[in-house]
């Protein structure tokens, strides 16, 4: 009998020890006093996590100081690398070659999360986007964030990229007293580029009440991040919260948290200043969700509608995309991917129509075949051989 009770408490605190372990890596979030820096809720504050596009408040930082020393001016104009277009989404959709204001930039990161605009910015303030992810990484040790490596200015997931929920808010808080006159631009709902007015795409500044802005951001690893700041009745708080398992439960997260720090259900938080908060004792940030590449390198970050994207996706050149969207408007596209034309007549295998790219229509005839420089297979190469002899 004792042998079984024995067993049965082993079995228990190894229980409670595996729920300790998921427990920690749940969520993690804190909120402090921006008068003063004090703590008032903490969740594994301090904890490793990925970034995500919290990250772009960082690559924001360094826009910002380099305005306030006269480096650059809001109006400048910045001109989109090769490697800045080829970024995934969410993004403007800047071609190689094309122009936008530091302003511009500044907006079309904090609105939408362009990691388009937010690589402009640091290759601009950098000269490469790797020399400039070395100078965040400086900046943030010396604003006090000794548990923050970047590796972009994007927050696109990389294993190396890590951050606290504490480093976060301290980097925020840095933002508000260091740049008042910058700050405000976190509150923007959205912005006009080229003639297109496009929207913002954090709920927690258009629907909170008091609410002053600050940053989405969202990876597979990451899970659904939040960076918020509000003010009510002359009282202004700082919230940051980490792996949100949705996109609505980070908001209702840090909507919770807000409503009770403001109605004093944490405190004053005068016992615990964020300067004096535990630094991380290290370790590997929790993978959230389970989707994406756990090697971290090929998940989008901070889409607008928390779409995931991988990152190796390329969209196929101009001509070639126009021509695949018209073939897959038209109604008989199932039934060439499965292989048939018009006709009945069976021209390419359904493994080979898989692969292959892009199914175009010749206009000559209406023969349907598969394009020369997307067919990939033998089977189809042969046939196109076979079709452009007979046109």
């Amino acid at each position: 009998m004792s042998k079984v009770k024995s067993f049965v408490v082993v079995l228990l605190a190894l229980g409670a020890f595996l729920l300790a372990g998921s427990a920690h890596a749940r969520y993690a979030a804190i909120m402090i006093d921006a008068e003063n820096g004090n703590v008032l809720h903490e969740i594994d504050a301090t904890h490793p996590w990925y970034p995500a596009s919290l990250t772009k408040v960082m690559t924001l930082y360094m826009t910002f100081e380099a305005l306030s020393r006269g480096q650059i001016g809001l109006h400048d104009r910045m001109t989109a690398s090769h490697h800045a277009s080829r970024q995934p989404q969410s993004k403007l959709g800047l071609r190689a070659g094309e122009t936008l204001t530091v302003e511009e930039g500044i907006l079309a990161v904090i609105t939408r999360s362009a990691n388009d605009a937010a690589v402009v910015l640091g290759e601009h303030l950098g000269g490469s986007e790797e020399a400039f992810a070395s100078q965040m990484t400086a900046k943030a040790h010396q604003l006090g964030m000794y548990n923050s490596r970047f590796m972009n200015a994007t927050g696109l997931p990389n294993n190396l990229q890590v951050t606290t929920p504490r480093d976060l808010a301290v980097l925020a808080w840095k933002i508000m007293k260091n740049f008042p006159n910058y700050y405000p631009y976190f509150a923007s709902h959205g912005f006009s580029f080229k003639g297109r007015e496009l929207r913002g795409i954090n709920k927690f500044t258009a629907r909170y009440p008091g609410a002053e802005g600050m940053k989405t951001g969202f990876t597979c690893g990451s899970g659904f991040n939040l960076m918020s700041s509000a003010s009510q009745n002359g009282k202004r708080l700082i919230g940051v919260v980490m792996g949100g398992m949705t996109s609505a439960e980070r908001y209702q997260l840090m909507m919770n948290m807000m409503d009770g720090g403001f109605s004093n259900r944490y405190g004053d938080g005068s016992y615990r200043n964020i300067d004096t908060l535990t630094a991380s004792m290290g370790g590997e940030p929790p993978y959230q969700l389970g989707c994406g590449n756990r090697k971290g390198i090929t998940v989008a970050s901070g889409n607008g509608n928390d779409n995931i994207q991988p990152a190796s996706y390329h969209r196929p050149a101009a001509k070639h995309y126009r021509a695949h969207q018209r073939t897959r408007a038209a109604s008989g596209y199932h039934r060439l991917a499965a292989g048939k034309t018009k006709t009945g007549k069976k021209i390419i295998s359904k493994r080979s129509a898989k692969r292959s790219v892009m199914v175009a229509k010749n206009k000559r005839g209406g023969v349907t075949r598969v394009a020369k420089k997307t067919a990939k297979s033998s089977v189809a190469r042969k046939t196109i051989k076979k079709r452009s002899k007979s046109a």
